[in-house]
């Protein structure tokens, strides 16, 4: 299951996401994941969450971004929950590629039996209408 989380800069998406990983580790009985462009949420994530910074493992593009994904799946068969915070940021801002991301990470999400959580700061009526057919906005 994919779930977004849309809005422009500065409209407390990662607020959302921080409050989502957070409660998803505090039900979980697996491992929750949360990946991040940079390491900025550090001191906001609790222990309990791997915080994971794709910067440090030179991850950039949707292709890069896919494969990381997958093999945090395929290494950790128990993880329950991933967050993506800028999701943006790490792929790019082509809403057709990112439209193919989320369809291909969909597909991962059913197959791992993972909730992938996600931020994107773009206006909702920017994305393809595509995206809302296999994800859920919170």
């Amino acid at each position: 299951m994919l779930k977004l989380i849309i809005g422009k800069k500065g409209s407390g998406k990662t607020k959302k996401l921080i409050d989502a990983v957070t409660a998803a580790a505090d039900v979980s009985n697996g491992n929750v994941v949360c990946i991040e462009k940079s390491s900025t949420l550090i001191l906001n994530i609790t222990h309990r969450v791997r915080l994971v910074d794709t910067d440090h493992y030179g991850i950039s593009g949707y292709d890069a971004f896919y494969g990381f994904i997958s093999g945090i799946c395929a290494g950790n068969y128990d993880v329950t929950h991933i967050g993506i915070d800028a999701v943006l940021r790490i792929g790019n801002r082509n809403y057709d590629e990112l439209a193919e991301f989320l369809k291909k990470l969909n597909a991962l999400s059913e197959d791992a039996k993972a909730e992938f959580i996600i931020t994107i700061s773009a206006d909702e009526s920017e994305l393809p209408k595509e995206i809302f057919e296999i994800a859920e906005k919170m």
